[in-house]
């Protein structure tokens, strides 16, 4: 067996995420790659795979093949790396051969002329364990349909959980942050009523976003709820999509337009940020369709990584545009205040506007890169830990954002009265002088 494709098959393990915990279904047609990673589940001591397969097929009708080539298997990520040096030192030339890997199911086991079987295996050895197909049938192509269910039994019950091991507190999780930002929707109200006379539109964009963030845990809570008992989302995963686009439209959105100092600063917005809106906007809509077929196919399809390098590079491309205003603002206003005395009052303005910018960068970094790290190091049976951080560095954001930018007579992002006017004009001379 060739290497490389085992390479790729070692990436894409390493890619999967443990989302992939309900009923599957997967239709393969005439494919002759040698290891297809169908899904990953996190099993206690009580775990269960169901497996059925029908319409199998094989591109040859050859009688002298060695079918015991051919099945499917469970395999953690560390048994994985070293079936790879296995194969690599040629101790095995096929990894169902490897004392490492639990058989489930091998093809020399069909009787007679069945082309289907259905069989449930027992794992009672409690680990992150993925479902693997393998053929080592060198230009033999497969053909099949494969249905699968992964669950644990639950102790005192006995009933199913469909979710793995270490996200089967997510509706719990997910309701919870529902209820915070319920709370905190109510909350926004109540300062918007206060303050009326002081809200600007910003402030009901604000609430908007609030609002669809509450939605959004609200039915992704339901989703997994739904998904711990049957094992399919059954609709709910529909509106979890919608609100997670809104959301993801309307936060981005809302960047940019603080970042632009639009409604408090100034009632309009320029054509290059007219241009970064229409630019992020279209790229969510890329990024939400990248996430569906993500989680709607699974990493056995063949364009299943391509989706995931194109989800990851539009993620990191809207973080990016959502900074170019803040800076481009502090710039443009720093450049005026050297010549307009009333400048000198927005530059104090924007100068503030730098810790929100550092707050910014601070939240993408630590939602794209130090959650996903997390969610790789940390054992499968922690695996809630990642999401809770998340949602933790989100909610500050937000509450940090609501509050920076609160309706206030007196707040600085919005009004300077005479007294901060001389000391941003005195502060611009002195720093004229340091200059010189």
């Amino acid at each position: 067996m060739d290497l490389p494709p085992l390479y790729l098959a070692l990436f894409l393990f390493l890619s999967i995420s443990g989302a992939f915990a309900e009923i599957r279904s997967t239709e393969i047609r005439s494919d002759d790659r040698p290891i297809i990673p169908l899904d990953e589940f996190g099993f206690t001591h009580m775990g269960r795979l169901e497996l059925n397969v029908s319409k199998i097929s094989l591109s040859t009708d050859n009688p002298d093949l060695d079918l015991s080539k051919v099945g499917f298997f469970l395999c953690t990520r560390d048994a994985w790396f070293h079936v790879i040096q296995q194969l690599e030192e040629r101790e095995v030339t096929c990894a169902l051969k490897s004392d490492l890997v639990k058989h489930v199911f091998t093809f020399n086991n069909l009787k007679g002329d069945k082309s289907s079987f259905d069989t449930v295996f027992t794992e009672n050895d409690a680990d992150q364990y993925s479902l693997v197909f393998a053929n080592c049938l060198q230009q033999v192509k497969v053909s099949m349909d494969v249905r699968s269910a992964m669950y644990n039994l639950e102790k005192k019950s006995g009933r199913r959980d469909y979710l793995s091991a270490g996200k089967t507190g997510l509706p719990k999780v997910y309701f919870f942050f529902f209820l915070v930002y319920f709370f905190l929707a109510g909350t926004w109200i109540y300062v918007l009523y206060r303050k009326r006379l002081t809200v600007f539109a910003i402030h009901f964009f604000m609430l908007g976003v609030v609002v669809l963030k509450a939605l959004n845990l609200l039915c992704e809570a339901e989703d997994k709820s739904y998904v711990k008992r049957t094992g399919s989302a059954h609709g709910w995963d529909v509106l979890f999509y919608i609100f997670s686009f809104l959301k993801g439209i309307t936060l981005f959105t809302l960047i940019v337009l603080i970042g632009t100092g639009w409604s408090f600063l100034k009632p309009y917005l320029q054509d290059k940020e007219k241009k970064v809106l229409m630019i992020v906007i279209p790229l969510q809509v890329v990024a939400n369709i990248a996430q569906v077929v993500i989680d709607e196919t699974g990493p056995y399809g063949h364009d299943w990584i391509t989706w995931k390098q194109i989800f990851l590079l539009v993620d990191v491309i809207c973080c990016c545009a959502v900074l170019f205003p803040i800076v481009w603002s502090i710039k443009n206003l720093r450049e005026a205040a050297k010549t307009d005395g009333k400048a000198a009052v927005n530059l104090m303005k924007l100068t503030l506007f730098r810790q929100y910018y550092i707050v910014v960068i601070c939240y993408i970094y630590f939602t794209r890169v130090v959650v996903y790290a997390l969610e790789t190091i940390t054992s499968y049976k922690y695996l809630w830990t990642s999401v809770v951080a998340g949602e933790v560095a989100t909610l500050a954001f937000y509450i940090f954002t609501g509050y920076k930018f609160r309706p206030e007579v007196h707040n600085p992002y919005f009004v300077v009265d005479d007294e901060e006017e001389e000391a941003a004009a005195e502060a611009l001379k002195l720093e004229d002088e340091f200059e010189l």
